[in-house]
């Protein structure tokens, strides 16, 4: 009997393991696929902001993408929520790599269908952006896309 039982007992664990395993790649597929390669809008926005200068400042506003100390702290509160335990400091906003992680992290949070316009809107914007008032960016940083 304790044979019988094994066998049944493996091959129920065969049973469910088998269906999970093809839903998890499944999700990690789809997850791929609502994926955005962002180095493009990224690359147009570090034009406009600062042409391409990574120690440029204005007024708050630091580095290549121009990040304000606000931005860094929505960051490390994206960062809080998620239970992880990185945080951005302000002298992150000097380095290219961490200015486009702090972009990638906000688009993940707030702009979950990957819409280019609301990345671009917003990182001008913030966001309650006003389509009025982000007009003039939003079609600067498309020009330098193209």
């Amino acid at each position: 009997m304790g044979k019988l039982f094994r066998m049944t007992l493996s091959c129920l664990f065969v049973l469910f393991l088998i269906p999970n395993a093809a839903l998890a790649s499944q999700k990690k597929d789809s997850a791929i696929a609502n994926e955005r390669n962002w180095e493009e809008v990224m690359n147009a926005i570090i034009q406009v902001e600062s042409n391409g200068d990574a120690n440029a400042r204005r007024g708050n506003s630091v580095g290549a993408m121009q990040i304000t100390p606000i931005l860094v702290l929505e960051c490390n509160q994206i960062l809080k929520k998620r239970k992880s335990k990185k945080r951005y400091r302000l002298s992150d906003r000097l380095s290219v790599a961490k200015s486009k992680e702090m972009f990638l992290l906000f688009q993940s949070a707030y702009n979950p269908k990957n819409s280019i316009e609301r990345a671009i809107r917003s990182w001008n914007g913030g966001l309650n952006y006003s389509i009025k008032c982000t007009q003039r960016y939003f079609e600067k940083v498309m020009k330098a896309m193209k």
